[in-house]
């Protein structure tokens, strides 16, 4: 009897080959899995589920997991205000880690003996699936031809046309990757370290050029509603408000990162909700949030942003940050205004019960309430009497 290997599979070059090697030349049982985190649209996981099975695996599964990777992964960027490097919000390492989790379960379903992906040696998505099927499916073989092999492009091509597999070999200008949390663009600009990509690359064109106003409402730090239009799950409220905003170019950036194996790379991306959705959040939390919440949630939630960058998403230590980002959300409930414009966008302000900004406690720089003068007085000299001590010990420094 063959042995049963899982792959990932999406249905280009690289998991194409790995399909027609591993069943034929390596006499595997291939099943296939495709884990859609809001990349496809359901015509195109048709097309793919059929090309899998013209290729000759032994079974094909298509798993919705973009609700369940917005709640076990990008609530909580969102919680945190997470942007790699102060940028990047994370749109494809995320998503990897959704996609291998639930690659694992796959393979504990139907009891396979190996699992595979189509990885190459380059980059961080190898890191982050072989570490969690380590983690998740212990003594399972992993493996991964295209890296194993150290395969080119040319080469993958002129093995599947001698097998007879018709599929479009060109390749695209530009590589993307789309989902839920954003669309990563590479090309040739990319590669170096000087180059902006052109218009013609990104994904979504500039079809609006008259400014926007959209009211965002957050109930404890999740966003439910979008010009007051409800949603069942926020989810769907990031999905509609991708079709709002994608249109003016906002959220459009090249990110430069520090990769797991230790090189720098650049990519290009567009998030235009992931964006918004952020720095309106973070401009909610300014308002109902006191300042060492706010203080230790940044540097809790850089440290998550990182770790889960790197593919940690089992460590126990992210459980702990996220109950903490969780219970810190409490208060974050109010309406964000903000203004669209074409390539950018500004938050025009916020209502909220929760708003600490209470003119009954007084209005910064005009006047007061709740403390008189001496009050102030005294208190200044307080605040500062172990420096004032310091200092007139060390005078003469």
């Amino acid at each position: 009897m063959s042995q049963k290997v899982v792959l990932g599979f999406s249905g280009g070059l690289d998991t194409t080959f790995c399909v027609k090697y591993l069943s034929e030349d390596k006499g595997y049982e291939v099943h296939s899995v495709i884990v859609n985190t809001g990349g496809f649209t359901d015509d195109e996981l048709k097309k793919i589920e059929a090309h899998a099975y013209a290729l000759g695996v032994k079974s094909h599964k298509t798993v919705n997991a973009v609700k369940g990777y917005y709640d076990r992964i990008v609530r909580y960027l969102i919680y945190g205000n997470v942007l790699k490097n102060n940028t990047y919000p994370l749109s494809v390492s995320a998503e990897r880690l959704s996609q291998a989790l639930h690659i694992a379960e796959h393979v504990k379903e139907i009891g396979a003996d190996a699992v595979a992906h189509g990885s190459t040696g380059a980059g961080n998505d190898q890191v982050r699936f072989d570490m969690v099927f380590h983690i998740m499916i212990p003594g399972v073989e992993i493996i991964t031809p295209i890296r194993d092999l150290k395969l080119s492009r040319e080469a993958e091509i002129e093995y599947l046309k001698e097998k007879g597999v018709a599929m479009n070999f060109d390749k695209a200008v530009y590589s993307i990757n789309k989902g839920l949390w954003g669309t990563s663009v590479g090309g040739k600009e990319t590669l170096s370290s000087k180059g902006m990509l052109p218009e013609e690359a990104w994904p979504t064109q500039v079809t609006k050029s008259n400014p926007e106003e959209v009211k965002l409402h957050f109930e404890k730090g999740e966003l439910t509603a979008i010009n007051d239009r409800k949603f069942d799950h926020p989810a769907e409220a990031i999905q509609h408000l991708q079709s709002i905003a994608g249109p003016f170019g906002i959220g459009r950036d090249i990110h430069v990162g520090d990769t797991i194996i230790g090189i720098k790379g650049r990519v290009g991306f567009e998030a235009a909700a992931p964006m918004v959705i952020l720095k309106a959040h973070h401009a909610l939390e300014k308002h109902v949030l006191t300042k060492w919440q706010l203080n230790w949630k940044d540097q809790l939630a850089q440290f998550y942003g990182n770790w889960m960058h790197e593919g940690q998403i089992l460590d126990p230590v992210m459980r702990d940050i996220e109950a903490f980002l969780e219970r810190s959300q409490q208060n974050v409930t109010g309406d964000v205004y903000v203004q669209l414009l074409p390539y950018r966008f500004q938050v025009t302000g916020i209502e909220s019960a929760f708003d600490l900004m209470s003119s009954k406690f007084g209005k910064y720089g005009e006047m007061n309430s709740g403390w008189s003068g001496e009050d102030v007085r005294g208190f200044s000299k307080i605040f500062g009497n172990q420096t004032a001590i310091w200092n007139a010990v060390n005078k003469g420094e």
